[in-house]
């Protein structure tokens, strides 16, 4: 007889998340991506008044760029640092968003509550894809719509993401993040929930002094890669190094001695049934 898979523990699997988005420090990576927030926000045609949830906040990009065009905005997430960071951000600007930690796969908000539920670069690395992307079309009104923004793949983030996982393999069960980036699991996890869905494929561009300097910085301040160096061995920290600074030197197209990463990701907006 064939042994089946065993599920994951999803309470060691959700500690296990917040101790990595709590370690480093989110800020330094996330802020220079508010123009994927940007960009999502407009890709959702939002209009003032809307009344809009950000899940996944992080530091809270998606969240301003949608209150700096006059809607009534929440974000979550997680990480209390994060929260803390991203309400810092509003204030220096004067917004009076609503900030929560919280759980995207058991959101704390009723039924239909808001008229666009957006998440960049965030809803896709929780564990239980399908639970969160429930939650997502639960909160969402009808004829709300829901925007992500989600690295692709194949594209760079997704080939480091992958990178990492060889050398600091993830819980048994526990789908890939970057399927999030592909129109067709988009389209698969939200199902019949949805009356239409358009999906875009953009590229964001990371610019760093170097390949090194890139590595380093993750490994300080990501929480992914901050956990993943501490959980290996002198030898195994030096072997992820290198694989990633190979694989940055391989996708830079800099031209000079400076680092220019193109990385894909998939804008998908759909529209609540």
């Amino acid at each position: 007889m064939t042994a089946q898979p065993q599920a994951p523990d999803m309470s060691a699997v959700k500690e296990r998340m917040r101790k990595v988005w709590t370690s480093g420090e989110y800020a330094r990576i996330g802020n220079p991506l508010v123009l994927i927030g940007e960009l999502l926000c407009e890709a959702a045609d939002l209009r003032s008044g809307d009344n809009v949830l950000d899940v996944a906040t992080g530091s809270g990009n998606t969240a301003i760029s949608a209150a700096r065009r006059f809607c009534d905005v929440t974000g979550m997430d997680l990480a209390p640092e994060s929260i803390e960071h991203a309400r810092r951000r509003a204030e220096a600007e004067g917004m009076g968003i609503t900030f929560d930690v919280g759980d995207a796969e058991d959101l704390s908000y009723p039924d239909a509550s808001f008229d666009v539920v957006l998440s960049t670069i965030g809803v896709m690395f929780c564990p239980n894809q399908e639970k969160a992307a429930g939650e997502m079309l639960r909160v969402c009104r009808p004829g709300g719509k829901i925007g992500v923004a989600s690295w692709a793949p194949d594209g760079f983030t997704g080939q480091m993401l992958k990178t990492v996982g060889k050398h600091v393999p993830p819980p048994p069960g526990i789908k890939p993040p970057s399927l999030w980036g592909t129109e067709e699991r988009f389209t698969e996890l939200l199902g019949e929930g949805v009356s239409s869905l358009d999906a875009t494929r953009r590229s964001y561009v990371f610019r760093y002094p170097s390949a090194g300097h890139f590595v380093e910085w993750f490994r300080d301040y990501y929480g992914p890669t901050v956990r993943a160096f501490a959980a290996l061995d002198p030898d195994g920290r030096e072997a992820l190094a290198k694989d990633l600074g190979d694989l940055l030197e391989s996708w830079n197209t800099s031209g000079d001695d400076t680092l220019v990463v193109s990385s894909d990701y998939l804008e998908a907006v759909a529209v609540r049934r």
